[in-house]
């Protein structure tokens, strides 16, 4: 299987991965937030009125209110219940007190309360449209699909531009298999909020079941560019299978890093695979092989844009020159992002600025270093193992680990590690090995 099919898949789970939890909508692992998750301001039943020289001291239940708000707010949404029973007990037609009480019993999981608090308080205030956006998330979280759309049209025919209710009513119909209809709503949202790039995210993800690749891209591209890291990672693998855009697995390789670095799991799973390819370890097709190790040639060659004002005097490496120039903390990160996209020089470095530091600027054993040579370690790259070897044989920054650092080398094939191997045997044998960690 090549390289274009492989991360062509991607896109055929879509379908899998858009589904809904208890408490919240969770699209491809992106958490979207129960609408109006922030308290509005304090309220009674009516507008408030306009400012007078000397407004009227808040009631008893009006303070309880703002006191759960700022409970809620930080996530205590047992005690902002309580607050809010009580503030009910004063002042049983607070309505905004009651429509948090359905956010607070929301936010615990009872949906079947919140439900039936907000049911309530829409039945006798129809007008309360921040109160039927609070029930229409319960029944969503619910999925009570049919009974959520009622609700979301009713707000959105008495207030037509709130994002929000278009936002929630693109998730209803799409799990409804409006497919259509949940295009438009999110077009509706980017509408009156260009910048909701949760929305153009999906509006990607959906157009792109909808078979109308280049548009899918277009609204990835503008989410990725925004920092978006899904969109990041899915736009890579467009490019990488050459879905709507151009392929190009330089690109690819770019945008899985961006969306590494927001912790979008599934990048990092695949920039491995290419790694994999790259070094002949993987089960891919081998003549895959020599464009993949371009690709991260040229992907590195393009690091050196982010550094305009560095001479590069025909060096590979920007890590390298940045560190000759006395650049130690820009240094750092480039060189790991060099050495994950397989350059060797970067990798020598980072072992040696690990060991020694730089007096200074950077202390010896530094944390980030660690954590790279740990995951490409465990990804089984040869240099990295047999550098975290030493590390552990030595207790360089960690606690000292024979144990570990012997079973890095057996399983290590190379002359390197072999002799390291050696020399930690006989250390292991003068003396104990320290329990493993």
């Amino acid at each position: 299987m090549g390289i274009r099919a492989i991360f062509g898949d991607v896109f055929d789970r879509i379908p899998e991965l858009l589904v809904s939890g208890v408490g919240s909508l969770v699209v491809l692992g992106a958490s979207i937030a129960p609408v109006a998750a922030q308290p509005p301001a304090v309220s009674g039943t009516t507008a408030a009125a306009p400012d007078t020289a000397e407004s009227p001291p808040p009631t008893v239940a009006q303070t309880l209110l703002a006191r759960a708000q700022e409970l809620i707010a930080r996530g205590d949404m047992a005690g902002a219940t309580t607050a809010l029973r009580e503030a009910l007990r004063l002042e049983p037609d607070l309505v905004q007190a009651r429509s948090n009480l359905g956010l607070a019993l929301y936010g615990m999981g009872d949906l079947d309360g919140a439900i039936e608090e907000l049911r309530g308080l829409v039945r006798r205030h129809p007008h309360a449209l921040q109160a039927r956006l609070h029930l229409a998330s319960a029944l969503m979280a619910k999925q009570e699909w049919t009974a959520a759309r009622a609700e979301l049209e009713e707000v959105l025919r008495r207030q037509p531009d709130l994002a929000q209710a278009h936002y929630s009513l693109a998730v209803v119909r799409y799990t409804r298999g409006d497919l259509p209809g949940a295009i438009d709503a999110y077009r509706a949202v980017l509408a009156r909020d260009p910048q909701h790039h949760d929305a153009r995210y999906n509006l990607g993800l959906m157009l792109k079941l909808a078979h109308r690749d280049a548009g899918a891209a277009t609204e990835l591209l503008v989410a990725a560019q925004a920092g978006h890291a899904r969109a990041q990672y899915f736009l890579g693998a467009a490019h990488a299978g050459g879905l709507g855009v151009e392929r190009s697995l330089v690109r690819a390789i770019g945008w899985w890093f961006a969306a590494a670095d927001g912790g979008v799991t599934q990048a990092e799973e695949a920039l491995a695979q290419l790694r994999q390819v790259a070094t002949g370890k993987g089960r891919r097709a081998p003549a895959e092989r020599p464009a993949v190790e371009q690709a991260f040639r040229e992907f590195r060659a393009e690091l050196w844009r982010g550094v305009p004002d560095l001479a590069r005097n025909g060096d590979d490496s920007v890590g390298a020159a940045l560190l000759r120039a006395g650049r130690v903390r820009e240094a750092v990160p480039l060189l790991i992002r060099e050495a994950a996209a397989l350059s060797e020089a970067a990798q020598r470095l980072l072992e040696g600025l690990y060991e020694r530091g730089v007096e200074g600027q950077l202390d010896p054993h530094d944390g980030r270093i660690l954590s790279y040579l740990r995951s490409a370690s465990a990804e089984g790259q040869v240099r990295p193992r047999i550098a975290l070897a030493r590390i552990y044989g030595g207790g360089l920054g960690v606690p000292k680990d024979i144990g570990r650092a012997l079973s890095l080398l057996k399983a290590t094939p190379h002359e390197d590690a072999q002799r390291l191997l050696q020399e930690l045997s006989g250390a292991s044998e003068a003396g104990p090995t320290p329990a493993r960690r």
